[in-house]
């Protein structure tokens, strides 16, 4: 909800608003498309390559990406991060540019075709593609939240950049019909651009946090600890070898716990689905491994990661017996 009310203010950005009434003239909408419906549907379709080249494009960044669960763990990874939104902020607050909306024209249609459907859907994704520089920062910001949300609902990080793209296009298929609902061009577009650039500082602050708790440990054998679960290091793995010999011998089920005190998802089961009394009944035949992988780069812990496949925190391995 956040990411589709932000796409639709987007609209009400200095780089965007204004050329509004140029680029429905492009198309043929507004006024010249004949009948309202028509300008509708030139509109919805301006809308549409708009939300599809976000879509599209959210796609094959977080797919390309989806293995950053173990590049996220690295705090210099995160710190990068933060450095990234903390430019794109500055941005916002015109420090310096990021506008690619200069190339659009040579991309961009003409006016032969007015009323064209084509033209409309091209002029939209070029739109978007070529982002003016109070939405291109916006739009790199939530293509980076979504490769990371990926890991934990894939769902989500794939349809998160559609999302943006269809609060940008709901006004769209309005402006088409001539219905001038938008509001006037002034100073306080301004205004909404800053906003947007204090928004992404706060995402700078909290990969700044994540980059600061990796590169500063809790003690995280008293944290992570959880009565009747063996402990295990992974910066040595001293005992982990040990603990699955002994339940081999027993003829005992191990379920592995890949723990650390920078993983917010690790500790919500702690204090919910672990306390569960149920989950715990059901455990209670298992040897329960909390291993604590509190820096992925460690020789130690990598090749345990690696070994057992965890690309990222948590994550759940179960062994049968045998």
């Amino acid at each position: 909800l956040f990411i589709l009310i932000g796409g639709l203010a987007l609209n009400l950005t200095p780089c965007v608003l204004p050329m509004i009434p140029i680029n429905l003239a492009i198309i043929g909408a507004g006024a010249q498309a004949g009948s309202k419906g028509r300008g509708f549907a030139l509109g919805a379709t301006y809308g549409l390559g708009i939300a599809l080249v976000y879509g599209l494009l959210g796609v094959a960044v977080v797919l390309t990406g989806s293995q950053f669960g173990t590049i996220q763990a690295n705090p210099w990874f995160n710190l990068v991060i933060s450095a990234i939104f903390v430019l794109l902020a500055l941005a916002m607050f015109d420090v310096f540019h990021i506008d690619l909306s200069r190339f659009q024209s040579k991309f961009g249609g003409g006016t032969q075709k007015q009323g064209s459907f084509l033209v409309a859907l091209s002029m939209g994704s070029v739109a978007a593609l070529l982002a003016g520089a109070c939405v291109a920062p916006v739009v790199i910001a939530v293509l980076l939240l979504a490769t990371n949300i990926y890991e934990a609902n894939s769902f989500a990080g794939l349809l998160l950049p559609f999302v943006l793209g269809i609060g940008m296009a709901m006004p769209w298929p309005f402006a088409g019909a001539g219905l001038s609902f938008m509001p006037k061009p002034g100073k306080w577009m301004e205004y909404i651009k800053y906003g947007f650039g204090v928004g992404i500082i706060f995402f700078a602050l909290y990969y700044g946090h994540l980059s600061y708790r990796a590169f500063n440990p809790a003690d995280v054998t008293s944290e992570g600890e959880i009565e009747g679960h063996l402990i295990v290091d992974g910066a040595t793995n001293e005992g982990f070898a040990e603990a699955l010999i002994q339940a081999q011998r027993d003829g005992t089920p191990v379920f592995i716990d890949f723990w650390a005190s920078w993983c917010k998802n690790c500790k919500t089961m702690d204090k919910t689905t672990f306390k569960d009394e149920a989950v715990k009944t059901r455990l209670e035949g298992y040897t329960f491994i909390k291993y604590i992988a509190e820096e992925f780069s460690s020789p130690e812990t990598k090749a345990v990661m690696e070994y057992f496949g965890a690309q990222g925190l948590p994550t759940f391995i179960v062994l049968d017996a045998k």
